[in-house]
């Protein structure tokens, strides 16, 4: 056992030299994230669509009918009615159920009639601030519709009065920064785990290891450690830098995100290890890497772009994304104070990819070898 650990141990270590010493390894490791922080820091307002609004209706009657019926004629919005309690209204955010609700007091009607002050409230999701802000202003596009269409029946105007859970202050930065950690960890575990294994084939030094006796499984263990550390390091990094500098809440279990982060970790890694065994030079494997994970993470996993707004085919093609799973994960915790039981689906993917991934990259790289 000492053995096969001081094997794996002395593969970390050159591996961890040869970062120091490779200008290209260090460009990515502390470049690419400041010039990344730096472009996505800036507020991105995107047109979304679809957004799911739960309807609590306590008035029951014809004209709070008419309004929700304005929400539904809304390519905006994907209304459907919502019968629990209350205090069970955080659930709908929690499960990702719902991204607004809608509550029309009891006693609307009267006051629409008596002319009086009509207020409507509207619990929005504020874990996405960009989305939040859009949502709110499409529903008040809806009820301006609403009161001009009614004429005289609503002499004056429903004053929309949101309540924004999870990010009350629309902070951008609440949205980025643990996206930025997503795309970061794909990033880099998978550029640099391609560019390790093919950096070996082209300077000629993988045969010297194979001839050494060490196997397979203990080469693979032992060039992928450092790669987990720094991938650790870099999302600390950011996740300390977000916190500190723009305030970012931790509302969730630190030790159930880095347990699940090793999950997206195993898969980028697993990703990158098949990039190796397909090419031989490391300036192919890095753009294999870049092609397979940058693009992917930000066009396709809502990172950026809301996934609903796609054509049906692209989202279809999301559910191939690790990174689409691992986005909900990190801002549910991070935000919302999201349990592994509610994020039960997430997990599982991430769990099924990741084994999924690394059986394939282990079989490729041994066919490699024996080749």
């Amino acid at each position: 056992m000492n053995r096969k650990f001081n094997r794996v141990w002395a593969i970390s270590r050159k591996e961890f030299i040869h970062i120091i010493h490779d200008p290209r390894s260090l460009m990515i490791i502390f470049v690419m994230p400041v010039i990344q922080l730096v472009m996505f820091g800036y507020a991105m307002n995107l047109e979304i669509q679809n957004v799911n609004l739960a309807v609590i209706d306590y008035a029951h009657s014809t004209l709070s009918r008419d309004l929700i019926q304005q929400f539904r004629a809304s390519s905006f919005f994907s209304v459907f009615n919502y019968d629990g309690k209350y205090n069970d209204i955080e659930q709908l955010f929690l499960h990702h159920t719902a991204r607004a609700v809608l509550i029309i007091e009891q006693d609307f009607d009267r006051q629409v009639q008596q002319q009086l002050f009509t207020p409507v409230q509207i619990l929005l999701d504020g874990s996405d601030p960009n989305a939040a802000t859009l949502i709110k202003n499409y529903c008040n596009t809806v009820i301006l519709e609403f009161n001009q269409r009614s004429g005289q029946q609503l002499p004056l105007p429903i004053e929309v009065k949101p309540r924004i859970w999870y990010n009350p202050d629309l902070k951008s930065t609440y949205f980025f920064v643990p996206g930025l950690i997503a795309l970061l960890l794909v990033m880099i575990s998978a550029l640099l785990t391609s560019i390790t294994i093919t950096r070996e084939k082209e300077m000629g030094t993988m045969e010297q290891i194979l001839v050494s006796p060490v196997r397979p499984l203990e080469i693979i263990f032992g060039k992928v450690m450092p790669y987990i550390l720094i991938a650790f390091l870099e999302a600390l990094t950011i996740l300390i830098f977000g916190m500190l500098l723009f305030n970012v809440p931790f509302m969730g279990s630190v030790s159930l995100l880095l347990l699940l982060s090793l999950l997206y970790i195993i898969s980028a890694l697993s990703l990158g290890l098949m990039i190796s065994t397909l090419v031989s030079t490391q300036q192919v494997a890095m753009m294999f890497a870049l092609v397979t994970t940058l693009l992917p993470t930000i066009m396709l996993s809502g990172f950026i772009f809301p996934l609903n707004s796609m054509p049906v085919i692209l989202q279809y093609i999301s559910y191939l994304v690790p990174a689409k799973y691992f986005l909900v994960v990190i801002r549910g915790i991070m935000l919302k104070g999201n349990t592994a039981g509610q994020l039960v689906s997430q997990i599982l993917f991430l769990l099924i990819m990741s084994m999924l991934l690394l059986s394939v990259a282990l079989r490729k790289f041994r066919l490699n070898l024996e080749k």
